[in-house]
C-alpha cells in the first residue's frame, strides 16, 4: 500500500523510536517517529497499532469513533430509571444486570424517594444463605400493601431462585396491589430464572469510566 511504502525499512533502522509505540500504555496517543506521524491518517495509524499492539486496539477504535462520529456512539446513555419504571407493571419485575464497579442502589433509592416510595415504602434485602424466608415475608407484605421490594444479588441465592420464579409466575393483576414493584439485582448467572428475564424489564448500569 502506497501510504506505507518504506515503513518496513524505517522500522528496521529506527527500532528505538518504534519501541516507544510498542511500550506505550496509550499507543494511539504517542507520536509516531519522524515523518510517519504526519504522513499517516488516524485510520492508517490504527492499522499499524493493530499490528504492533493488538491488545490496545479496542480503546484505539473507541477513540477513532469518538473523534470522527462523536462520543454518543461510544459512551453509554444516561441510565433511564423513569423510562424503565414506565415500562413495568405490578406483575413485571425490574431487573438490574450488574457489571463490576456499578451499583444501581443509590440511584434507585433516590428514584424511590422522588416517586413517594422511600423510607418504609421500600424494603431492600441482600440475598444469600438463609435469606429466602425473609425475602418471602417482604414480598407477601409488599404485594398486599403496594410497596416496593429490592432483592439484591440474586446470583448468590441459587437455591432460592426456583421459589422466586414461582412467586413471579403467580403474580396476577387482580390480586397484586397496583403500586407493588419488584426490583432485582444480579450478576449474569445461569441460575437466574429464564422466565423472569423474558418477562421482566432488563436494565444495566455502566461502571464508572475510570474502571472501564
Amino acid at each position: 500500500m502506497k501510504p506505507f511504502a518504506g515503513l518496513r525499512q524505517h522500522v528496521a533502522a529506527n527500532e528505538e523510536g518504534w519501541k516507544k509505540i510498542y511500550d506505550s500504555e496509550e499507543p494511539d496517543e504517542t507520536p509516531f517517529p519522524d515523518k510517519w506521524h504526519d504522513a499517516l491518517t488516524e485510520f492508517q495509524k490504527m492499522v499499524l497499532i493493530r499490528c504492533l499492539r493488538p491488545d490496545k486496539i479496542t480503546p484505539c477504535v473507541q477513540n477513532f469513533v469518538r473523534n470522527n462520529l462523536g462520543p454518543v456512539y461510544v459512551e453509554p446513555p444516561p441510565f433511564d430509571l423513569p423510562g424503565s419504571y414506565a415500562d413495568s407493571s405490578n406483575i413485571t419485575p425490574l431487573i438490574f444486570v450488574l457489571s463490576p464497579g456499578a451499583d444501581p442502589l443509590a440511584a434507585l433509592m433516590k428514584f424511590a424517594d422522588d416517586q413517594g416510595f422511600g423510607g418504609a415504602k421500600m424494603a431492600s434485602l441482600s440475598l444469600g444463605q438463609g435469606q429466602g424466608p425473609i425475602a418471602m415475608k417482604l414480598l407477601e407484605s409488599a404485594i398486599k400493601m403496594g410497596t416496593w421490594v429490592v432483592l439484591q444479588n440474586c446470583h448468590l441465592s441459587v437455591s432460592w431462585m426456583p421459589t422466586l420464579e414461582k412467586v413471579c409466575a403467580d403474580l396476577l393483576p387482580d390480586t397484586t396491589h397496583s403500586d407493588f414493584r419488584l426490583w432485582l439485582t444480579s450478576y449474569p448467572s445461569p441460575a437466574f430464572p429464564i422466565p423472569i428475564l423474558q418477562n421482566g424489564v432488563k436494565m444495566t448500569n455502566e461502571p464508572p469510566k475510570g474502571s472501564r
